[in-house]
């Protein structure tokens, strides 16, 4: 009997705060701390028909599609400890430097056949900075943006002046992602290279510029569900646009190979809650999902989330563009701009 009191009572404070957002309210930090922290499946379940719901008040049935080329790989001096691109570690990863147009030509036309509205575009380095590098990132994002066949987004590392953020945005740059990847508390055990300070500012640049924010982070590196939780508050103080939520994938020469993958429900739970701090942004379904959700993949649409990046991710494969799109289908869903 003390057991089913205790079990209404929190479906009850489930509800009350799914209640709240559906209503316009925020979700407190004491709400975020109970949410993170449930632990029985059918609570999980309780939470997610609040973040459905959340979602299709605030996104309807749409889901944004979006996929990444890089254009310039690995060799990056930045020491973070998830990516195999970084030239700090042994992971192995391809090198090349920037790619010609006819790379991203052949970007966007199976961005557009396959019903992808995004493109972004990536550079593995530590930031982007006036000069031919940035001519050279221009010149490609204006041939996406002046094919006026998909969106010209883009993902140069760190942005240090306005003025470079003014030229990604006459250049047709309409999304640029830069990441916090994890709570201010924990950025340090993930990288020392540089401050989570500088990826805020990053952040202010583009936003000042007028270019939409993608920034998200990554979950299961070892940070506690409260990291989960702050980094979430931090991106609602940021009113960053969409928000792409990555799942630790450990890669082979990296500080982080020997992590255990993530727990389905742990996933899907941190998707649900972040759905309810964050009503409004595109929650993105980005990196390790396959190795992490496996045959739960498709719940991350009731979880809260509303775009998925499809295609293959910089270093590792992802699932197939056929799968996606069946499993999108299959849900009563379609996708934006199809």
């Amino acid at each position: 009997m003390l057991n089913a009191m205790v079990d209404a009572d929190k479906r009850a404070r489930i509800a009350g705060i799914g209640e709240k957002v559906l209503g316009g309210g925020e979700v407190s930090r004491e709400d975020a701390e109970f949410i993170i922290n449930i632990e029985e499946g059918g609570e999980i379940f309780d939470l997610m028909y609040w973040s459905d719901r959340v979602r299709r008040a605030n996104k309807g049935d749409e889901i944004h599609l979006c996929s990444i080329v890089n254009i310039k790989g690995g060799g990056c001096p930045e020491d973070c400890k998830f990516c195999a691109q970084t030239a700090v570690y042994g992971a192995e990863s391809q090198r090349h430097g920037l790619v010609d147009t006819g790379v991203v030509e052949a970007a966007v036309h199976e961005a557009e056949q396959n019903g992808v509205n995004a493109l972004g575009l990536v550079a593995a380095w530590k930031s982007l900075e006036e000069g031919r590098n940035l001519d050279e990132v221009c010149r490609h994002l204006s041939a996406i943006s002046d094919s006026g066949r998909v969106r010209a987004d883009g993902s140069f590392g760190m942005i240090g002046n306005r003025r470079v953020a003014q030229r990604l945005w006459e250049s047709g740059c309409r999304c640029y992602n830069h990441n916090l990847e994890t709570s201010r508390r924990f950025f340090p055990r993930v990288c020392t290279t540089h401050s989570y300070d500088d990826r805020i500012s990053t952040v202010r640049h583009i936003k000042e510029a007028g270019i939409r924010a993608c920034c998200g982070g990554i979950i299961g590196m070892g940070e506690t569900r409260w990291d989960r939780i702050e980094m979430a508050f931090e991106l609602r103080g940021l009113e960053v646009d969409s928000v792409p939520l990555n799942i630790l994938n450990p890669i082979a020469g990296t500080p982080f190979e020997h992590l255990a993958p993530m727990k389905p429900m742990e996933a899907l739970k941190t998707i649900a809650c972040f759905r309810l701090i964050l009503p409004w942004p595109e929650i993105i379904i980005a990196g390790g999902r396959s190795v992490n959700l496996r045959e739960l993949q498709p719940l991350v649409f009731m979880a809260g989330a509303s775009a998925l990046l499809v295609g293959n991710y910089l270093t590792t494969p992802n699932e197939p563009l056929d799968y996606d799109l069946r499993m999108i289908e299959g849900l009563g869903l379609r996708v934006r701009g199809m």
